[in-house]
């Protein structure tokens, strides 16, 4: 278990020291963000015509207001955390390599969800904008990757307890 945390950790730190240099920023996250919003655009004009997309912007037409997904919005770090969990726990390369991107398609389920929702609370009710955005999305997010964690920890495949205590 401390093998496990102490890579975890390492990962963690890898992974976010890379998220933030410039290069990374550039190549990954920028694109990310801005392919996230088109989704979330895409995805409202099915039934409201009445947003729009530009950079990192969702915003309504008629009223004028909308969200910017900035950093800590767009789902990388919870995917980050994720990966990080996946990668450490002691597990077949081949169980790695589908519950990484199953997990990303997860998490950023629910991040899709979550920026339309908090594109029509900033335009409807700002105080349940606020507290969406500050606290029950931020939890719901960490949720799901603990929660998708543990589903694909489940599904692994039985080890016997020779194994776990070589570990």
């Amino acid at each position: 278990m401390n093998r496990f945390f102490l890579f975890f950790l390492v990962l963690v730190l890898a992974s976010f020291t890379f998220e933030l240099t410039p290069p990374a920023q550039h190549v990954l996250v920028l694109p990310w963000t801005r392919l996230l919003t088109d989704i979330c655009a895409g995805l409202i004009g099915i039934f409201d015509s009445d947003v729009m997309a530009y950079g990192k912007v969702l915003q309504s037409f008629s009223r004028g207001g909308g969200v910017s997904i900035e950093a800590g919005c767009n789902g990388i770090e919870a995917c980050i955390l994720l990966g990080a969990a996946i990668l450490a726990y002691p597990a077949p390369w081949r169980h790695k390599l589908i519950g990484l991107p199953l997990g990303f398609v997860a998490i950023q389920a629910l991040n899709v969800l979550r920026v339309i929702s908090l594109y029509y609370l900033s335009l409807w009710y700002q105080a349940a904008f606020e507290f969406a955005h500050l606290y029950l999305w931020q939890i719901l997010i960490m949720l799901d990757v603990v929660v998708v964690w543990l589903i694909w920890v489940r599904h692994l495949p039985t080890r016997d307890m020779s194994d776990v205590a070589a570990a």
